[in-house]
Parts: C-alpha cells; sequence; structure tokens
C-alpha cells in the first residue's frame, strides 16, 4: 500500500504520570501510556487502534485499562449489517422535516457524538525538532536496507498512486424529488411507488450532475441507485438518509469530504469557517473560556495529523488517510466531522457543530451518515467494511449510548480479540476492568517475542535494536524499548522507528 520510503516515526513518553480525566473529572486519575507521531502508514495506525492505541492530533495514546479511573474500551460497528434503532431513524427525519418544511425543533442535541476529550500534549515540550525529524526521514534507507540490516541482526520471516481527489461529498439532501402538484396517498393507476421513488432520484441525480458540470466542481455523488426491496423488508439506512423531499424544500444539505492532510485547496478555502464553528461549539457546548479554544489548538487537535495520504488500486478513490466531512446547510458550514479512512475501518476522531443547530441532533445524524459513507466505501474497497467510534465508557453514564450502534464489538484489553459488546456489558456491570475473551488459555497472538528485532531511527540510519545496541554499548534503555515494542506487538514494532536521539 505505501510507497517503499514510508515510514512511522515516533516518541514514546512511558505512562506513569495520572493527569485529569475527562470524564469522571479525577485530577491525577488517567492513566494511558503515549507517543508523539511524526509521520504514520495508514496500515500502522488501523494496527494500533486494533490494540487500544488512539490519536488526537499527532499525539497517539492508549489507556493503560487496569490503572486508569474510567477505563476506554475500544468500540467498532459492523458498518455492513447496522439497521437504525428508533432513535436513530428520529434523529434522520428530524433533519429531512426540517430541510422540507423548516420544522425546527426545541431543545438542544439529544445525543453526543463518539468523541474523546483532548489530551494533554505534553509530549510536545519532550519532542525533537521536527525540521530535524523531518530531515532524518528524508535520509532513510529504503525498506531493502532496512531488512538486511535486520537479517544481520535477527533470523527473519518469510503500490500504485493516484492523484489526490481534492473534494468528494458522500452524498446530498436537496430539494429537487417531486413534481407539483403531485397527488398524495395510494394511485393503483400510477406506477408503483417504489418505481416512482428511483425515477425521481435518477432525476434528482442528473439535474445535481449538470449543475456540478457547470459550476466546475470535483466531487463524487454516488451514482448507484438503491436496489429494490420487497415492500415487506424494513427501510435501510440509506432510505432514511435519501427520503424524497418536495421542489419546494425549506433548506439544502450538503455534505462534503475534504481531506485535511495534506491540506486540499477546499480545506484550505473554508479553514476560517470551520474554525469558527469549533470556537463557538467550544465555547457553548463545553463552556471554554472565548480565549481557549486558539487556532493553533484547533490545528493541533484536529486538523494536524500524522496519517498521509495514500492511495492503493484496491482501496477506496478518495484514497486512505484523514479528512474533514463537512455539512454545508444553505451554503453556511454547520457541523465538521473529523475522520481518518483507513484500510479496514472509518474511524471517527471528533465532530463539532454551530449551536444554533443543536436541536438538529446532528451528534446523532451525522454519525449515522458516516456508517452510510462506510457502506459506500465498502463498495470500493470490500475490506473497508467498520466503523469506529472511539472508546466506549461504561462508567461514564454519557458515553454509553456508542453502543446502541449496532451489531458491535470491543476489543479485549489482554488478547486484542473482538468480543461482541453484548457479551462485555454483562461484565461491565460488575467491574470497570474486565477480560473480554473468556478462553483462559487465551493470548496476545501478535505478544512481542524478540525486543532485538523492534526497529529504531538512530543518527539517521535505520536499524533493528539489536544492531542499535550494539553501537550504543552500556545503553541503558533496553527496558523502556521492551515496555513499548510490547505495547505495539511484534509486527507493529518490526515496522514503526522508534527514534533514538
Amino acid at each position: 500500500m505505501a510507497a517503499n520510503k514510508s515510514f512511522t516515526i515516533v516518541e514514546y513518553f512511558g505512562g506513569d504520570d495520572g493527569y485529569r480525566c475527562g470524564y469522571c473529572k479525577n485530577e491525577k486519575g488517567n492513566f494511558s501510556h503515549g507517543m508523539w507521531s511524526h509521520t504514520m502508514t495508514v496500515q500502522d495506525y488501523q494496527d494500533l487502534i486494533d490494540r487500544g492505541w488512539r490519536r488526537s492530533g499527532k499525539y497517539v495514546y492508549k489507556p493503560i485499562m487496569n490503572k486508569t479511573c474510567c477505563p476506554q474500551y475500544t468500540i467498532r460497528c459492523h458498518a455492513l449489517k447496522f439497521q437504525p434503532s428508533k432513535s436513530h431513524k428520529k434523529s434522520l427525519k428530524k433533519m429531512n422535516k426540517f430541510i422540507s418544511n423548516g420544522e425546527l425543533p426545541t431543545g438542544q442535541d439529544d445525543e453526543a457524538r463518539p468523541q474523546e476529550p483532548s489530551k494533554v500534549c505534553h509530549a510536545e515540550v519532550k519532542c525533537a525538532a521536527i525540521t530535524d525529524i523531518q530531515k532524518e526521514v528524508a535520509e532513510c534507507p529504503t525498506v531493502t536496507e532496512v531488512q538486511k540490516e535486520a537479517a544481520d541482526a535477527a533470523p527473519t520471516g518469510p503500490e500504485t498512486t493516484k492523484k489526490d481527489l481534492m473534494s468528494a461529498p458522500d452524498g446530498r439532501t436537496t430539494a429537487t424529488s417531486t413534481k407539483a402538484g403531485a397527488v398524495m396517498g395510494a394511485d393503483p393507476s400510477r406506477p408503483p411507488c417504489r418505481k416512482a421513488k428511483e425515477l425521481r432520484k435518477e432525476r434528482r441525480l442528473q439535474k445535481e450532475q449538470m449543475r456540478q458540470k457547470a459550476d466546475g466542481v470535483s466531487s463524487i455523488v454516488s451514482s448507484t441507485p438503491p436496489t429494490p426491496t420487497h415492500a415487506s423488508q424494513p427501510k435501510t439506512l440509506e432510505d432514511f438518509i435519501d427520503e424524497s423531499l418536495p421542489d419546494k424544500s425549506s433548506h439544502c444539505l450538503e455534505v462534503r469530504l475534504v481531506r485535511a492532510n495534506p491540506p486540499s485547496p477546499q480545506f484550505k478555502a473554508s479553514f476560517d469557517a470551520s474554525y469558527q464553528v469549533y470556537k463557538l461549539y467550544q465555547m457553548a457546548i463545553h463552556k471554554d473560556p472565548p480565549d481557549k479554544p486558539s487556532e493553533s489548538q484547533f490545528r493541533r487537535f484536529l486538523c494536524d495529523s500524522p496519517l498521509e495520504a495514500e492511495y492503493s488500486p484496491d482501496g477506496p478513490e478518495v484514497g486512505y488517510g484523514s479528512f474533514h466531512q463537512q455539512y454545508w446547510l444553505d451554503g453556511r458550514l454547520v457541523a465538521v466531522g473529523v475522520i481518518d479512512i483507513l484500510p479496514t475501518c472509518v474511524s471517527s476522531v471528533y465532530l463539532y457543530y454551530h449551536p444554533d443547530s443543536a436541536s438538529l441532533s446532528l451528534g446523532s445524524y451525522s454519525a449515522l451518515r458516516e456508517i452510510a459513507f462506510t457502506r459506500q466505501l465498502q463498495k470500493q474497497s470490500p475490506k473497508l467494511c467498520f466503523y469506529y467510534l472511539g472508546f466506549y465508557i461504561h462508567s461514564c453514564p454519557k458515553m454509553r449510548y456508542k453502543g446502541q450502534y449496532r451489531p458491535s464489538d470491543l476489543l479485549c484489553p489482554e488478547t486484542y480479540a473482538w468480543v461482541a459488546i453484548e457479551r462485555c456489558i454483562l461484565q461491565l456491570e460488575n467491574s470497570r476492568y474486565a477480560r473480554f475473551n473468556q478462553d483462559p488459555d487465551a493470548g496476545d497472538a501478535r505478544a512481542l517475542k524478540d525486543v532485538g528485532r523492534a526497529m529504531v531511527l538512530y543518527r539517521r540510519a535505520v536499524m533493528p535494536y539489536a544492531a542499535y545496541s550494539r553501537k550504543r554499548k552500556g545503553s541503558s534503555d533496553e527496558t523502556e524499548v521492551q515496555q513499548f515494542a510490547g505495547l505495539l506487538g511484534q509486527d507493529c514494532a518490526e515496522r514503526i522507528l522508534l527514534y533514538r536521539a
């Protein structure tokens, strides 16, 4: 997938210090391992989140599950099997009603979004100058040279790039669906309702494509009409999202996908609007003082990413990496979902919205749109079939809603096996921390076997730790490297470069 000179380069900071918990507000109860990632391949990050890691900007952290006050379990939803619940349908219908006739419900968003509190990036203080690291990355040997050095230290075991797509909306909800004067209710002299809907959707799609060509906008709109279903089958998620609307709708909602890293022209053009929405959101929803949601914080937390753009012949057309999914209502930005597109999943990072739109349940609505987007990408890349919602915290009632996006699994903190959430909840009712894998003999299948094969970046050269320790006679960091490599697992430890000054 990645080019030969693509590496993941990190600095590890350990996990001894406790800090404030964003969930229970315990001042010293939150413990996690942390590392600063200067660059990271999407496959490495996929493997890391499947071992309980998570990113906040370029800071990547892994909660110490049996020590932290609020254990955070990685949760994933089987996007292809997902069926919206009654509550989810309510959120979708609420948005459609608003777009159709301007009916605005009262009250705030009734459901939050999958998101974690921002991490204190004390790691930044310990980092070497990024420019120095970038220079070392440029001078790293090729993978072939790395493998040759690894062979000297220990026995070893046995892509096409596409042009960057600048903007790719996953779909639109527009106001061109029914003819004026259409008769309401069933009419035996007219075609079946389902076929009529198909024709309307096709006409709507054609109008959208004509409009986009006229505007010269580079975008992707789902062009595959939904497969007709039997009347007795339940409506799918896409059915609710694409629900027909009258010609004279009160509003128009457009969803745009823009690449955040490297920033596309569309991302740069909408940066100021995006930052203003974030600032208002933090002040109104999280009660931040006006000077706290700074532009630098916004960039560091939600724009910066270690994931470079990657493309694969069997991957999605938009490629892999970090994106912002923007929600534009009548030409005005009202919400942004920060997501990562990885080899087997769409991973939700954060969601923020304009406080004036809080009553539209944008938290729930955008999560459902992201699940639908995952299903759309899966048609292009069959293995991309999961939607990761971040962390599930059973001890925090406000975060339990994530378990309603089913079917879903939680990650066992000891064996890193996925277990159906229904089984996990029974254990979490009795204990904050739980091993979900019921097999007492099961262990970590990818456990570290040989610390000597863990990869190190030292003096602009890539080498296995065994070679590094010979160069640095008397080095006292083997315990730290062993702990770090153990958290990564053997596979990642043999690919991810640990920076040593």
